[in-house]
């Protein structure tokens, strides 16, 4: 419940400089939808020789499982914007492994069911400069500051651990846009930062149609691939998304 609560207040505050800019700009909202999978998810809690890496997805699959993630932009100036983004991620599943493991204090035995849940549900607020259209090609760029939710949970009878996780990661971003022939384009958005303790990349390539002077769709491909490998954790997840979203804005 403490966690939770301080989540909310996290929101809150993050949501604060969208609240002041409300008479200099305009709003963007977006909602993007579509099936995630993964092509990797190795565990190893706490990361020392009282514990024994896994594969996750032996126990929650890799998918396709579907998403949502929603993001509300606010555009300050012609060279300033702000905005606010859910991305919430849960997968769940139950196999049997090959060998006993053992994962936050405790023994999960092999040959047995295994209940897994995996969750990574970030909140990220985040500042772009736009630079004045260059023909064909809109560029921006800025930093982002990343809540992480995550969590890692296994259940097998009635013994059950899991590693909850609540910290702030900064991020760096870029988005280039080319408009192609009429009301279509192309764009690649990109957040990411790297450290010897770990690394996030959330990348997206999506062909884009403006529907309307308000209203835009766009179809691709996401990806967000990292981890940390530090005293206390081993995770690295590599998860691949098929976008589907629309753009409105007021």
């Amino acid at each position: 419940m403490m966690m939770k609560r301080r989540l909310h207040i996290m929101a809150l505050i993050m949501c604060l400089p969208l609240a002041v800019a409300a008479d200099y700009g305009d709003w963007t909202i977006t909602a993007e939808v579509g099936p995630v999978w993964f092509s990797r998810n190795d565990v190893r809690i706490p990361n020392d020789t009282e514990s024994d890496r896994f594969d996750l997805l032996k126990l929650t699959g890799q998918g396709a499982d579907p998403y949502l993630r929603v993001r509300l932009a606010y555009q300050l100036s012609d060279y300033h914007s702000l905005s606010l983004l859910y991305a919430p991620l849960r997968v769940y599943g139950s196999g049997i492994l090959a060998e006993d493991v053992r994962f936050a204090g405790e023994t999960f035995t092999a040959g047995s069911p295994i209940k897994g849940v995996y969750k990574f549900n970030t909140y990220r607020l985040g500042w772009r400069y736009h630079w004045p259209g260059q023909g064909a090609w809109q560029l921006s760029a800025g930093a982002t500051v990343l809540i992480r939710d995550a969590n890692v949970r296994l259940s097998q009878g009635s013994t059950r651990a899991d590693d909850p996780d609540l910290g702030v990661v900064p991020l760096l971003s870029l988005q280039a846009r080319r408009m192609l022939a009429h009301q279509w384009g192309l764009e690649l958005d990109l957040e990411g930062l790297g450290a010897p303790q770990g690394r996030a990349i959330d990348a997206s390539v999506a062909l884009v149609y403006q529907l309307s002077p308000q209203l835009e769709g766009r179809l691709g491909y996401r990806t967000l691939e990292g981890g940390a490998d530090n005293d206390s954790v081993y995770t690295f997840a590599w998860t691949h998304f098929g976008l589907l979203g629309l753009s409105y804005r007021f």
